[in-house]
This record gives C-alpha cells, structure tokens and sequence, in this order.
C-alpha cells in the first residue's frame, strides 16, 4: 500500500468512525498491511487481500481482557 492509499483509507475510517484522531501509518517491511492508531495508542492491522484481483482490506483488532477491566 502507497501513502496515497494509506490517506484514503485514514480519511474512511474517521469519517466511518466519526473520529478525526485514527491515523493509519505504514509497517516496517511490510507492504500489505498498515497499523491503525487512535492518537498514539495501536488499534489494530489493516490489511491488503488481493484475491481475484480485486483490493480490499481487513481490519483486524484484538480486545485483551485486560483492556476490559473496570469497564460496565
């Protein structure tokens, strides 16, 4: 994925998600997938599934228990 394509997929997502904090930034030596941030905390992979020779893309986010924890 190129920055032109991280950009569109950054502008999706916030407008998706109402929230103007998600970045998508590039992974060190990987090219088909990006990390998805909310200001600097991590959220999840992105990736690129070229199947079929059509492009789409997965959002992969993992909840620990911990991250639950206090929550109602």
């Amino acid at each position: 994925m190129d920055k032109a394509e991280l950009l569109k997929l950054q502008t999706y997502l916030r407008r998706l998600f109402g929230n103007a904090n998600i970045k998508v930034v590039p992974r060190p030596k990987k090219t088909d997938s990006a990390e998805v941030m909310i200001g600097e905390e991590f959220i999840g992979v992105l990736s690129l599934d070229t199947e079929d020779g059509d492009r789409s893309y997965a959002l992969t986010m993992s909840i620990l228990d911990i991250d639950l924890e206090g929550v109602e």
